[in-house]
């Protein structure tokens, strides 16, 4: 890790107005470590940088850079707490392969992390259907299992379910979490996921390139995109619009020379949409957690508990009392699809008030997920 004298030099670098990642990169190859840069000429300084830029180099730094600085190098110093520079040993190599890796990391957690040799990011919609959220807190356990990290990107939905999948897996060897920020590492975004946050860090690693106090912004989270790609040897899109975020990932991951999978869906949810146009641009169709573990050849073999596919130890009990029960009516009618109440109704010829009552029953069993606007889904027992 870097000194305290030497991170407040990166600080400064990365503050000083004018200067973003390609420029900080490009002044380090010129003139070696930020002191060095400091040090420079503003002659030397021009033959990189632009006048105004080399003169806010060989200027102090302002007041609010100077408090940015001695808040960080506190931090930093906490137990836990890691800022990484580009020439830190602990840097992750698969972000020095990628053609634009941030000059400074912020790391809060478990830094060794990053060393993991397996990492597969997993991203998708942040309003999933019930069974895209399950589908992903399953398939992220199932690989965790045979000691895949995951990545992702900490947002509400998909990410978030990603998350806790790997961090539910039990295996001794089982892989862990990190969570790629679009704030600074000391702020929780969205806000209801502090306690995930919690869990990240205490068993896994919250990691952004934002500095401290960065706000939520609606630039930063395709930034982010990069890194959730970069750190990871391929990327798992579970549910994604024709327009989401998520495709960006795939598409970052898809130039870094990294593979791409996506899980399909239904021909009736627009959610399945982004996920089958990959598909159909060479994107790697994934069913099962094996079929991941496979193509790269991390096929330890998955607990039959946790197996992403697997039935659950009661499941031909559950299957047999659903096949005489009159609701099974009502899940042969769902199938696999999204309907609404009145389709449902028209479908099993059951009246109003019946059908409305057997729905409930089948979503306090964990049967059925009622969706916005009166549709209801079936969930599948994985």
């Amino acid at each position: 890790m870097a000194s305290a004298e030497d991170l407040a030099g990166w600080l400064r670098l990365m503050q000083t107005p004018g200067v973003g990642a390609l420029t900080a990169r490009q002044l380090l190859s010129a003139f070696g470590p930020p002191q060095q840069i400091f040090q420079a000429s503003h002659a030397a300084l021009t033959r990189v940088v632009s006048n105004t830029v080399a003169s806010a180099l060989l200027a102090e730094p302002d007041s609010e850079t100077r408090d940015l600085i001695a808040r960080t190098l506190e931090w930093a110093g906490q137990s836990g707490h890691a800022c990484l520079t580009l020439d830190d040993a602990a840097y992750p190599q698969s972000l020095l392969d990628i053609t634009d890796p941030p000059p400074l990391l912020y790391a809060l957690g478990h830094a060794a992390v990053l060393a993991a040799p397996r990492q597969l990011a997993m991203v998708g919609a942040r309003t999933p259907t019930a069974q895209g959220e399950r589908d992903a807190q399953a398939f992220a356990q199932a690989f965790s299992e045979a000691g895949v990290t995951i990545v992702s990107g900490f947002a509400l939905g998909i990410d978030a379910a990603a998350h806790r999948g790997a961090l539910a897996a039990t295996h001794p060897q089982a892989g862990s979490t990190i969570a790629v920020l679009g704030t600074g590492c000391d702020r929780v975004y969205p806000p209801r996921h502090r306690e995930l946050a919690h869990l990240v860090a205490e068993r896994g690693l919250l990691l952004s390139e934002f500095p401290l106090g960065t706000s939520p912004s609606k630039g930063n989270f395709p930034r982010r995109n990069r890194l959730i790609s970069g750190l990871s040897r391929g990327v798992l899109v579970v549910e994604a619009a024709t327009h989401s975020g998520s495709l960006i990932t795939a598409r970052l991951a898809g130039e870094q020379g990294r593979e791409v999978f996506a899980m399909p869906g239904s021909i009736h949810n627009p959610l399945a949409h982004g996920c089958h146009r990959l598909i159909r641009e060479g994107a790697k169709l994934v069913e099962t957690a094996q079929d991941v573990l496979e193509e790269f050849g991390w096929d330890t073999p998955l607990p039959a508990a946790h197996a992403a596919h697997a039935a659950p130890d009661n499941a031909q009990d559950t299957t047999a009392e659903l096949a005489e029960a009159p609701e099974c009516d009502i899940l042969r009618a769902l199938g696999f699809e999204i309907r609404d109440f009145d389709d449902l109704s028209a479908r099993t010829g059951w009246p109003a008030d019946r059908l409305g009552a057997r729905l409930l029953d089948l979503e306090l069993q964990g049967h059925v997920a009622r969706l916005p606007g009166g549709r209801f889904q079936r969930i599948a027992r994985a």
